[in-house]
């Protein structure tokens, strides 16, 4: 292919003297991928949005914890709550993301929403009233019908960016790296919320930006993809080959947050510096937050399992770093430790996403989605119940064995998973998992 020629310099006399000077700066180079990204007609307004709504899942639950603690006087009764607001999520979540799909993003979410905000306001009622315990259960049970605004977002760029691959990679990514801003961000607002003014208002505000958000993210709808009627057939993305395997890595990798968060806040506190542990797991974030940003502007080649099985070994190597640190004593040290083991977080979570994309059969995106963000939910649960035993049993230094353990066997989970597809013949599913 020949090149173009040099553009040759522009003469120009100064005085008596005739000067060469270079040639003006190309200003019609290729935009960078986030720029090519936000493009996109309406991406900009759904973003914006979507962003707003997805700040307050970062807020509900320390929201919840300091405010039923707070008047109740009882840590484990708001962690009861809030526990069963989490079940009750893995149970709902799942069905309304099927309503999405079935119906519109628009026609669902609302409501769902308009639910779930219901749910919150009564929650505060119930705490400021003292009501009886069953109704605060119920109260943050029903806000398990708030949609997954995070799927719903991913599901608008596959419409958008069906057919460009490496769009759809850092579209991924960003989606990502804003999951992880959100949940950075969203504790940290809402305990200075409910410390600094009152202890409803962590609840209150995040409400608002919900309802606000999804009103937002829900009024473009020159980008929503457009529904599948209950006459489309199409097999639940469960039934696909190579789904149930992929799920259980996500417990598995969900597992490894809890497990991070529960330890990394009781060694903190046994160091004699508990108000240091969000500063410290925000770190955390902000590594896979960057490296998620980063990841999305490089052009990716290979197998989407061969990826994700080098970015769980990654993240199972990275994970090691904490626990070497905790044995040091230094709250410094394990602050950078979990800055780079966050590094591998985001990567893996953006191939996992983009498996999980490919796996679901057209027509059931937000639920095949939905399911991923249950089985981490799941995780979670399940990573924060054993660290917290490990914490009692072993202390915290020797607890951060837990997260590196849950990693350890994501990698042997999607490990087996794969050898299983090989030798099974099935392939990656009904769409070609390929290059990304």
């Amino acid at each position: 292919m020949p090149h173009e020629p040099a553009q040759p310099p522009f003469l120009a006399v100064s005085g008596d003297v005739l000067v060469a000077t270079p040639p003006p700066r190309d200003r019609t180079r290729t935009p960078g991928p986030y720029r090519r990204l936000f493009q996109v007609p309406g991406a900009r307004a759904f973003t914006l949005g979507n962003l707003l709504a997805r700040l307050p899942m970062g807020m509900f639950g320390v929201s919840a914890i300091i405010m039923i603690a707070g008047a109740r006087g009882s840590y484990a009764l708001a962690g009861a709550v809030t526990a069963t607001g989490l079940a009750t999520t893995a149970v709902v979540a799942p069905w309304t993301a099927r309503l999405v799909d079935r119906y519109g993003q628009a026609r669902v979410a609302v409501p769902a929403t308009i639910l779930a905000v219901l749910g919150s306001l009564a929650l505060v009622l119930c705490v400021r009233l003292d009501a009886p315990l069953w109704t605060l259960f119920a109260c943050y049970a029903a806000t398990a019908t708030t949609p997954n605004t995070g799927g719903m977002s991913r599901a608008r760029w596959q419409h958008l960016l069906r057919g460009d691959g490496p769009a759809l990679h850092t579209a991924n990514s960003f989606e990502q790296a804003a999951d992880e801003l959100c949940f950075m961000l969203g504790p940290v607002l809402a305990a200075f919320l409910c410390t600094a003014l009152f202890p409803e208002a962590g609840t209150l505000t995040g409400a608002v930006l919900l309802l606000t958000g999804v009103l937002l993210f829900t009024a473009q709808r020159s980008t929503e993809p457009p529904p599948r009627p209950r006459t489309t057939r199409t097999r639940s993305p469960l039934r696909t080959p190579g789904m149930r395997p992929l799920l259980v890595v996500f417990l598995a990798t969900g597992a490894v947050f809890g497990a991070m968060e529960v330890v990394t806040v009781a060694y903190a506190e046994h160091r004699g510096h508990p108000s240091a542990a969000g500063l410290i797991l925000g770190l955390q974030a902000a590594g896979s937050c960057l490296a998620g940003l980063l990841y999305g502007t490089l052009r990716v080649s290979g197998p989407l399992p061969r990826r994700l099985l080098l970015c769980l070994a990654a993240m199972t190597a990275l994970m090691s770093l904490p626990l070497l640190a905790a044995s040091t004593g230094s709250l410094l040290l394990l602050a950078g430790a979990l800055l780079l083991a966050g590094m591998a977080t985001a990567p893996t979570m953006v191939t996992g996403m983009t498996m999980v994309q490919r796996l679901t059969p057209d027509g059931r995106l937000n639920e095949g989605m939905t399911l991923a963000v249950t089985g981490l939910l799941g995780g979670i649960a399940c990573g924060a119940a054993m660290g917290g035993w490990a914490v009692e049993h072993l202390g915290p230094s020797p607890a951060y064995l837990v997260p590196v353990s849950a990693a350890a066997l994501a990698l042997l989970l999607h490990t087996l998973g794969r050898r299983h597809d090989v030798m099974s013949g099935q392939g990656a599913g009904p769409a070609p998992v390929s290059p990304g």
